[in-house]
């Protein structure tokens, strides 16, 4: 887990796999919700009233009490805790051969952070990674953290062999205090220890969907559906304005993505593309009826591996319950007649956690900047629109606007060609700027700037590339 992690729902094993040449047995454990929160009681209802735990730079608001996720249900190191396990066969090429889930109890080793794991991957140990000095036990870094890498190599070519889609979005944090003041904003880093965790958890609730689905339980699936047709449409014409184009047809797969994300990987734009496919994609949502996931490249998917802070994985485990056989706290008769209407329920609080989130992260990020009006920064254009650009921080991945009637009277923009062009000259998206803060508002957590540098001359009148395409008429939703 991260390093201010307070839940522990989940835990990993791994070892060679005797009877597959070069593949894996690796176990999945999962804190056991289902054996203190029964269907129907109070504890129950104010987790589906909540839909999921809510994260914020300075507390977090949990679906569950303090008391169970923080305690009872956490896998915390050296106590014995209840948990939902899977056992999972993978071979060489990271195909998922064969699964097996049990219900027991399970006593965590170590409480590792994703920092240790890299650190002792990359042949830096600490003590309780490294050499125990006068004990028979073997360092974990070899008996624990070596074989889940190698785990992960595995499922990662089986990630690249399906083309699930590999997007390079950073984001950042923000660092209080003792005071709860913001000391930093600073990038989340991304390790392969993230990545490792990453794909054992996709491993995990693909076997998942698979059990249910083979006993034909009710269950609440995590589905991604293709993107709509308009969506890709208006994603064309913002590549075009790159001479980049996405396979012909209205229905590109994930590898099509790929293929423009690796185009762009090095080049100045390449977080306005990643983002600009981000938001082509259709929302993930949670429902009983199995479309697939479209992003990951999965037929079948279920989210099983964190039922401390999120309702569908408890409603999940419950289905596990039933469907296997583990005990009386599984589903209750007649659970599936309700599925339609709490998959609607629980991804509209996931959407109104997310959208929560991200404010207090712009607010606490503004708060941080607010000392710092009149500063002079460098960073890229993120956006070109007509209301002026958009501009990230290097420093600390701020977002700000340049409005455009602070650029002068005479100026041009480009929407389709991501261009805009002053009396003096041409700012493109991508190009890197000097700007001043000119304003920042802690109650909206909106950055306002204005342009010193970037760009280049402008040398002559220019011409838009191609006329706006006409808006369409939006559609309606399913």
């Amino acid at each position: 887990d991260g390093a201010d992690a307070r839940d522990f729902d989940d835990a990993v094993w791994a070892e060679p796999d005797p009877e597959n040449d070069g593949g894996w047995h690796a176990v999945v454990a999962i804190a056991d919700v289902a054996h203190y929160v029964r269907p129907g009681g109070a504890l129950d209802r104010a987790a589906n009233e909540r839909g999921n735990s809510v994260y914020f730079p300075d507390r977090v608001v949990p679906m569950l009490p303090e008391a169970l996720s923080n305690n009872l249900c956490s896998l915390r190191p050296g106590e014995p805790r209840p948990c939902l396990a899977v056992h999972l066969w993978i071979d060489g090429d990271g195909a998922l051969r064969r699964h097996r889930f049990l219900r027991g109890l399970m006593r965590s080793a170590a409480r590792l952070t994703y920092e240790q794991v890299q650190a002792a991957r990359d042949g830096h140990p600490d003590k309780t990674t490294g050499p125990l000095v006068g004990r028979l036990a073997e360092p974990l870094a070899e008996t624990v953290i070596a074989p889940l890498y190698g785990v992960f190599e595995a499922l990662l070519r089986a990630r690249k062999r399906r083309g699930a889609i590999d997007l390079d979005l950073p984001e950042r944090k923000a660092v209080l205090d003792d005071a709860g003041y913001v000391a930093e904003i600073a990038p989340r880093p991304r390790l392969d220890s993230h990545r490792l965790i990453e794909e054992l958890m996709i491993a995990a609730n693909v076997a998942t969907a698979e059990t249910l689905e083979a006993k034909r339980v009710a269950a609440m699936f995590r589905v991604h559906d293709e993107p709509a047709a308009e969506k890709i449409a208006d994603l064309r014409d913002f590549l075009a304005g790159f001479d980049l184009k996405l396979a012909a047809g209205q229905h590109p797969r994930p590898v099509h993505f790929n293929r423009i994300l690796a185009l762009v990987a090095d080049q100045a734009f390449a977080p306005a593309v990643n983002t600009a496919i981000l938001r082509s994609q259709a929302h993930a949502e949670y429902s009983p009826e199995n479309v697939g996931h479209f992003g990951l490249s999965l037929k079948r998917y279920s989210h099983f591996t964190s039922p401390i802070r999120r309702y569908a994985d408890l409603l999940v485990h419950r289905a596990l319950i039933r469907a296997l056989g583990l005990g009386p706290d599984g589903l209750p008769d007649g659970a599936e007649e309700t599925f339609e209407a709490l998959g609607e329920h629980i991804s509209m609080t996931e959407r109104r956690a997310q959208a929560a989130e991200r404010n207090a992260l712009e607010r606490y990020v503004a708060a941080y900047m607010e000392s710092r009006v009149g500063a002079t920064f460098t960073g890229r254009v993120s956006g070109v629109t007509r209301f002026g650009l958009f501009v990230m921080l290097d420093e600390t991945g701020a977002d700000g606007i340049v409005p455009r009637r602070s650029l002068g009277r005479d100026v041009a923009v480009d929407e389709a060609g991501h261009e805009m062009t002053t009396p003096d000259r041409v700012i493109r998206l991508g190009d890197a700027v000097d700007v001043r803060l000119r304003e920042a508002v802690v109650a909206t957590g909106s950055l306002v700037f204005e342009l010193l540098a970037g760009g280049r001359e402008a040398t002559e009148k220019r011409i838009p590339k191609r006329p706006a395409r006409a808006r369409r008429t939006p559609r309606r939703r399913r």
